[in-house]
């Protein structure tokens, strides 16, 4: 990936510095060469002001973290993209862990075949769910780009994905605050609408079609879920 403007989205020839030191605490941001304004404000700002921007999901600040933090030149994605991926999981084991324990169907006691297969059902809805989730927004995200995303490219926008995905960390607080079931899906609502931003911005498709391919993955991903429901209270 190369650095880019975060007003305009606009490509830095060569991946040039976005700003000049000549000492510490001294430096000079470079301006884009397209919208002329300064390519990347965020490099002067703190981390808060960052944070409170992606929470608005304003695509500047996308920009800033998918393309100027989460580049080659100053991180290793690869290394970074697996632990996403495990992050990714590790924190939707414990959303569906919270659904099925607010079941009444994990009343005591239970049976020792019930109790396996709902742990089954539970892992296959983690890897058949995100796997299907996964899979069909990048199909669908190739279909409205017209054309066939190589492998790198496939990655980049799977780790902005996964990224963006940064409100089910909000999960956590459930492990010391108890809070309804509800709230779960209040969460999915902000990580869905910042996986639209994000993939708008990787891939600068209209807001409908990122709309329309984010939907699209998450209704499949429910899909899944749903049969694996109703095969386990079939058993």
């Amino acid at each position: 990936m190369e650095f880019r403007c975060i007003e305009c989205g606009f490509r830095i020839r060569n991946n040039k510095p976005l700003f000049v030191q000549y000492s510490p605490g001294n430096i000079r941001l470079m301006k884009c060469e397209n919208c002329k304004a300064v390519a990347d404000e965020y490099i002067e700002c703190e981390l808060m002001i960052l944070l409170i921007d992606l929470i608005l999901h304003k695509p500047k600040a996308y920009r800033h973290l998918l393309y100027n933090v989460l580049n080659p030149q100053v991180v290793n994605l690869e290394g970074l993209f697996w632990k996403s991926i495990f992050a990714f999981l590790l924190l939707d084991t414990y959303r569906i862990l919270v659904l099925n324990w607010s079941d009444a169907g994990w009343k005591l006691p239970i049976r020792f075949s019930s109790l396996v297969l709902r742990h089954g059902k539970m892992l296959m809805d983690l890897l058949l769910g995100n796997f299907m989730f996964l899979y069909i927004l990048l199909v669908v995200t190739r279909f409205f780009l017209d054309k066939s995303a190589g492998v790198s490219r496939s990655k980049d926008i799977l780790l902005a994905i996964f990224i963006s995905s940064y409100f089910k960390v909000f999960f956590i607080a459930m492990m010391v605050w108890e809070f309804p079931a509800s709230v779960l899906f209040i969460i999915d609502i902000f990580v869905l609408s910042s996986n639209i931003v994000a993939l708008k911005v990787m891939t600068e498709l209209s807001v409908d079609k990122c709309i329309g391919a984010c939907f699209s993955a998450y209704a499949v991903k429910f899909l899944v879920k749903g049969a694996l429901d109703i095969i386990c209270q079939d058993h």
